[in-house]
């Protein structure tokens, strides 16, 4: 058995026909034998419908009455998943970024990590349930709802993953991994079966839109095993991104009735350098903290959203 946290982007749940396939393809993760947190974003445009709503009552928008507008696209989707579960007679239940215990500082719309609780995800796992959480948000140390900003839901799936010591994180989107370029620009782009997280910084770096260069340095950090795949598509291994030193042609796809073999764990990963920078994220402590089983996860370092260690 697995542990798996998968999450699904706005177009992945951009319709209640839409939801009722992510709901499909969860409910058989789960039946294969797997535990299974899923992360969600708004529906497709949402966030942008929000964002203009706000600027229509205020030209400058206050940031913190703003992140609770914003936080309520995510909301409305965990609660249609759930009820999308539920009709299917599967036990689902739904959280909130500040429900489920992820804890950020007070920037207002681009707050940053800093421990999650884990204890609730845990019994409910343990329950049988299907965990579904809100992306993109938390709440701070003055209980005021904060969000992570733009593709802030991969960095909420990524560091769920992280501090539930998962088998797996999977990204789905609407491509069916990493290309070696935008297929839809190059016909002859090339998808790629692995790539490095030195790699997969890279090109967010460049400019890839694939995944949040924040969440590739959560995952690097601690070694969470990332896969991008495609929501619209049944069958795909996608792209697993991981390290050089992995077994990583060796290592199952933890997908339908595949294998539940799960990963060894370093305690330590050394911060890759981004080209061009002249050291690792400009400078930045990357120094890596070996953290347990506690059920609450606490950042300490100076790499923010990276950098978490254990209390």
């Amino acid at each position: 058995m697995a542990l798996l946290v998968q999450k699904y982007g706005g177009t992945s749940v951009g319709t209640p026909e839409r939801i009722r396939n992510v709901a499909e393809r969860v409910a058989r993760t789960q039946a294969a034998g797997h535990k299974v947190v899923v992360v969600v974003s708004a529906m497709s445009g949402e966030t942008d419908r929000l964002l203009n709503l706000a600027r229509q009552v205020q030209s400058n928008p206050d940031p913190r009455e703003l992140d609770v507008v914003l936080s309520t696209g995510e909301q409305v989707t965990i609660g249609l998943l759930c009820m999308a579960l539920i009709e299917k007679g599967v036990k689902a239940r739904s959280y909130t970024g500040a429900q489920v215990g992820i804890h950020t500082d007070d920037a207002h719309t681009k707050a940053r990590i800093q421990r999650i609780d884990e204890e609730r995800m845990r019994a409910d796992l343990a329950d049988g349930r299907i965990v579904v959480v809100a992306g993109f948000q938390g709440i701070d140390v003055g209980g005021s709802v904060t969000t992570l900003g733009r593709g802030g839901s991969d960095t909420t799936a990524v560091a769920l993953a992280a501090a539930l010591k998962a088998d797996e994180c999977q990204i789905y989107t609407d491509v069916d991994g990493v290309y070696t370029t935008d297929p839809r620009i190059v016909p002859d782009a090339r998808r790629l079966k692995s790539i490095t997280f030195e790699e997969m910084l890279e090109m967010a770096s460049l400019g890839s839109k694939v995944l949040q260069i924040r969440s590739v340095e959560f995952a690097g950090k601690y070694k969470v095993r990332l896969r991008v795949l495609s929501s619209f598509e049944e069958q795909g291994a996608g792209t697993l991104i991981t390290f050089e030193e992995d077994e990583r042609w060796n290592k199952p796809s933890f997908q339908g009735s595949h294998s539940t073999a799960t990963k060894p764990r370093s305690p330590s990963w050394a911060c890759p350098t981004v080209p061009g920078s002249p050291t690792p994220f400009s400078g930045r402590s990357a120094t890596p903290t070996c953290w347990g089983s506690s059920p609450v996860w606490t950042c300490t370092g100076a790499l923010a959203s990276a950098s978490f260690s254990a209390s």
